[in-house]
C-alpha cells in the first residue's frame, strides 16, 4: 500500500514537468524560428514479487509478478519540421526550408546555430556586418563573420540566392552582380541532440553529430533560403491545449491515488480501536 503512495508522487511530478514544457510551448507560440517540445516518459522501476521460474511448489511458471513503482520523464525532444513562412519585407529576414541551421559566433568566440533569421545590417568599423539583433555576427560557408567592406553598399538593394544563399547587388545598370559571400548553412544528424541556449540558439554535441557544411557537402540535400520572410514557430496551439487537458487530468488521476491510499491506510489503523 505504501508503494501506491510513492508511485502516485512519481506520477504527479513527471506531469508536473510536462505541464511546463506545454507552457513552454504556448509561451512560445509567436517566437521566430521556435520548435515545439515534445515530453517522452519511461517506467521508474519494477520490484519483483514472485520470479516466473517456479511456483511456490517447485512447479514451472510462464509469468512472474512485478509491480511497478512510477514513472520519471526520460528526455524533452525537439521537433524540427518547418514553421510557417511570415512575410516581413525585410532584406536582412530570412526563412529556412529544409533542414539547415545559420551559424552565429558567439561572445565567447565559440559557433552556435540558430534557425531564427531575423537579422540586421549593423555599420561597424570594418564595414557593414550581418548580425542578429543581440550583435552577433552571423558567419558565411567558411565559417567567418559576413562583413562588406564597401560602406557606400545600400543594404536594401542586397538580395540573396534561395538556393545558394549568395548576396548579390546590382551594378549601375541593375543587373545583380555577386559579392563572393555566401551566407553559411549547417546540417546535424541528429538535430534533436542539440543542446540548447537559449536566445534561439544551439550547440553542437556528441548527440547531435558535427556540424555538416552543406557548401562543403554536396551529398546533403540543400536547404532553401528566402529573403523578406521568417520562420514561424511549429507549434500547433491545439494540440498543446489537448496535450495541456491530458496532462492536468492526469495529474488528478495521480493525486487520487495518493488519497486512496491515505484512506485506506486510515481504514487498517481504525481496525483497532
Amino acid at each position: 500500500m505504501v508503494r501506491s503512495l510513492w508511485t502516485g508522487a512519481t506520477g504527479m511530478i513527471a506531469q508536473q514537468l510536462n505541464v511546463d514544457n506545454i507552457a513552454n510551448n504556448l509561451a512560445n507560440v509567436n517566437t521566430t524560428g521556435y520548435k515545439s517540445e515534445v515530453m517522452e516518459f519511461k517506467s521508474l522501476l519494477y520490484q519483483t514479487i514472485q520470479t516466473r521460474t517456479t511456483t511456490a511448489n517447485g512447479e514451472n511458471k510462464p509469468i512472474g509478478a512485478e509491480v511497478g513503482l512510477g514513472v520519471r520523464n526520460s528526455s524533452i525532444k525537439s521537433i524540427f519540421t518547418d514553421g510557417n513562412l511570415l512575410e516581413t519585407q525585410g532584406p536582412a529576414d530570412f526563412a529556412l526550408n529544409g533542414r539547415g541551421f545559420f551559424g552565429i559566433r558567439g561572445a565567447d568566440g565559440n559557433t552556435y546555430y540558430t534557425r531564427n533569421g531575423n537579422f540586421v545590417f549593423a555599420i561597424g568599423p570594418e564595414g557593414i556586418t550581418l548580425e542578429t539583433t543581440d550583435g552577433l555576427p552571423v558567419l558565411n560557408s567558411e565559417g567567418e563573420p559576413i562583413i562588406l567592406e564597401d560602406d557606400d553598399i545600400v543594404t536594401s538593394k542586397i538580395t540573396v540566392g534561395r538556393n545558394d544563399g549568395m548576396l548579390y547587388y546590382p551594378d549601375d545598370k541593375g543587373v545583380p552582380q555577386s559579392l563572393d559571400i555566401q551566407i553559411g548553412l549547417w546540417q546535424f544528424n541528429n538535430p534533436a541532440g542539440l543542446s540548447k541556449e537559449g536566445d534561439s540558439l544551439f550547440s553542437e554535441t556528441s548527440a547531435s553529430g558535427e556540424a555538416m557544411n552543406e557548401a562543403e557537402n554536396d551529398n546533403l540535400p540543400r536547404t532553401k533560403m528566402i529573403q523578406g520572410y521568417l520562420e514561424g514557430s511549429n507549434v500547433q496551439i491545439a494540440d498543446e491545449m489537448v496535450n495541456l487537458i491530458v496532462a492536468q487530468r492526469a495529474y488528478e488521476m495521480n493525486s487520487k491515488v495518493i488519497t486512496t491510499s491515505d484512506e485506506m491506510l486510515q481504514q487498517a489503523n481504525q481496525l483497532k480501536r
